[in-house]
């Protein structure tokens, strides 16, 4: 195909034309520096112990979690304004370098302390990390062929949760719990100059921005109060103890005060435009609502696998591989589809509503579930929850202009990470509602007297913030996909 057809995925922006296998170079550039951000979510809570015994104060462990995701979702939105203010070249750069600079204070952390400030700054590049790569994939192919490659978000995601506990296990236990850390150094080097080169080719917008520093203060400090509600809720703190419900009324005193701000500054940080758009609006809430119940669904998973069904630690993830490669192979499907479907977005209904109803069977059956059972039905609920997340990616960045694909991305990338720390706490709630232990003498493995009440709820309020989701995604309108001319097929009014 004609080379310069294939830069219409990039109309309204200058530059020289990259061939595919430059793109492909960007593409998989950018998802290995995706995947170190990823990675780092998920290889650290099996060494908490062994760095706790080395560093002491362990009291202050879940904070090397909680470090890394407030900063990480916190500046997600920015990164998306900046990097459509200074060029994704020089952005991504710099969060790969702010993300090694945190991996590097942390493998040298003294103490804990240091090592949870480390994380901390390996968060703020980390949430760069997230968003920029669909990003600068949004400015190398165009929406009807994007989604093709959501299947590789999605294997990248997999990898991380497969890999990441793996690593940070044997690191801990036969070598050395800072190799957790500096595996990321040679990574993101590696991945800085992968991209490097054909980076300077990326096609930058014609026009200036300003960068609202009042509204990135507010948007960081609204929403780092709330992830700390919803961490120390029901865990550090009852749910309606006055330390709770005092972050909980601040952070809304400081979302009040970005709203404010949004609609008076000359160039807010979001554009009005990109958050008045029903498309957008649609599809950021509803990627918010199917990220708290897959997430959600992950981390409670292995619980009843190892409380119920009597599986150890080892055993439990190995049986998540059903959920995991169900999401990819959901996702690799829905991609390679949506190019073919005028009315792309039933494929991501028809996803949501096979889900939930899979949830729902699943709670139904928890009390007597094989093992094979539940790999069949984990296999199905992540068919379904993979096939939604193309579908609202693409639209989301179909519906803005290319000047606000990084602002578009960027809410969509919060609104993704906010509501994997929803959906935690959510469940977490409904876990300790309905009496399940968590922790102590009621999670010995191979407990298979423990009643299985409280996790058909937690199946089932999964399938009904899924049917949340499939509800946005009804209300969402279809847009036509731009892409190739000659391939272009019309949403039918």
């Amino acid at each position: 195909m004609d080379k310069a057809v294939r830069q219409e995925g990039v109309k309204g922006f200058k530059g020289p034309p990259l061939s595919d296998s430059e793109k492909n170079v960007i593409i998989g550039g950018v998802l290995l520096s995706m995947l170190l951000a990823a990675l780092d979510q998920t290889i650290v809570a099996p060494a908490m112990p062994t760095i706790a015994g080395a560093l002491g104060h362990a009291e202050y462990l879940p904070w090397i979690v909680t470090g890394y995701l407030l900063t990480a979702t916190a500046l997600a939105p920015l990164y998306g304004k900046i990097s459509d203010v200074y060029g994704r070249r020089p952005t991504i750069h710099a969060a790969v370098l702010i993300f090694l600079a945190g991996s590097l204070v942390s493998a040298l952390a003294p103490n804990m302390l240091t090592l949870i400030v480390g994380r901390a700054i390996q968060g703020i590049g980390g949430g760069g990390l997230f968003a920029l790569t669909q990003t600068v994939i949004g400015d190398l192919v165009p929406p009807r062929e994007r989604a093709r490659y959501a299947a590789w978000i999605s294997g990248t995601w997999a990898v991380a949760s497969i890999a990441g506990p793996l690593l940070g296990g044997t690191f801990a236990e036969h070598l050395h719990w800072s190799l957790i850390f500096w595996i990321n150094i040679p990574l993101g080097l590696i991945a800085m100059a992968i991209i490097n080169n054909p980076l300077k080719k990326l096609p930058v917008a014609p026009r200036r921005h300003s960068i609202d520093a009042l509204g990135a203060l507010l948007l960081i400090a609204a929403t780092a109060l709330l992830l700390l509600a919803l961490n120390w809720g029901g865990s550090t703190y009852p749910w309606v103890s006055l330390e709770i419900l005092g972050l909980v009324g601040a952070s809304a005193v400081f979302w009040s005060a970005f709203a404010l701000r949004l609609m008076r500054a000359t160039e807010p940080l979001i554009s009005l435009e990109v958050l008045g758009d029903r498309i957008v609006r649609a599809g950021t809430l509803s990627m918010f609502a199917l990220q708290a119940a897959n997430v959600g669904l992950t981390v409670y998973l292995p619980v009843y696998l190892q409380s119920v069904l009597g599986l150890n630690a080892s055993q439990s993830g190995i049986a998540m591989l059903g959920l995991l490669l169900g999401t990819v192979l959901g996702a690799t499907v829905s991609g390679k589809t949506i190019p073919r479907f005028v009315h792309y977005k039933r494929i991501a209904m028809a996803g949501a509503l096979f889900s939930a109803a899979c949830l729902v069977a699943f709670a139904l059956v928890a009390a007597d579930a094989s093992l094979l059972m539940v790999q069949v039905l984990t296999i199905c609920i992540g068919l379904g929850a993979g096939a939604t997340f193309p579908v609202c990616t693409v639209s989301v960045q179909n519906a803005v202009d290319q000047a606000h694909l990084g602002v578009a991305t960027g809410v969509l990338t919060f609104l993704r990470s906010l509501g994997s720390a929803l959906g935690v706490a959510m469940l977490g709630a409904v876990a300790l509602g309905y009496g399940l232990p968590l922790g102590g003498e009621g999670m010995r493995v191979g407990a298979h007297t423990a009643t299985t009440e409280p996790f058909s709820m937690i199946f089932l309020a999964c399938a009904a913030t899924t049917l949340l989701g499939f509800a946005m995604l009804w209300l969402m309108p279809e847009k036509t996909l731009r892409g190739y001319a000659s391939e272009t097929v019309s949403v039918p009014e």
